[in-house]
């Protein structure tokens, strides 16, 4: 990645946060631990992940404009929330299975090999 892109994804996440911040005190906490957990299994990339978690305070934006309390737009149960929310985009547990799966292969390709040639 170069310079100018990391100083340029900067810029955006600081705005991303700017918008955070401005939540309600109880939206925040939420979507901090909501945060967190996303980073954990969340998006590959900078722009999936951002994506995801703008979408997040765009309606928490709406909640907040509206009234409701925080778990009225999130649900009681948030992991499962955020867990609906990453199940269409890869995720870094996705490209973890990913590696483990074709180094597998790529092994037991190998072990095969080793079998043949004894033969």
């Amino acid at each position: 990645m170069k310079l100018q892109e990391m100083i340029a994804q900067k810029k955006i996440w600081r705005a991303h946060m700017r918008r955070v911040k401005k939540l309600p005190r109880d939206y925040r906490i939420v979507y901090a631990e909501m945060q967190q957990y996303i980073f954990k299994i969340g998006p590959v990339g900078f722009e999936a992940g951002l994506d995801l978690l703008s979408g997040i305070v765009s309606l928490m934006e709406d909640g907040a404009k509206s009234g409701k309390d925080v778990l009225d737009v999130t649900g009681r149960d948030v992991a499962a929330f955020c867990d609906a929310l990453v199940a269409e985009v890869p995720t870094e547990l996705d490209a973890a299975q990913e590696l483990a799966v074709r180094e597998t292969a790529k092994a037991l390709q190998h072990a095969v090999e080793k079998v043949k040639q004894k033969k």
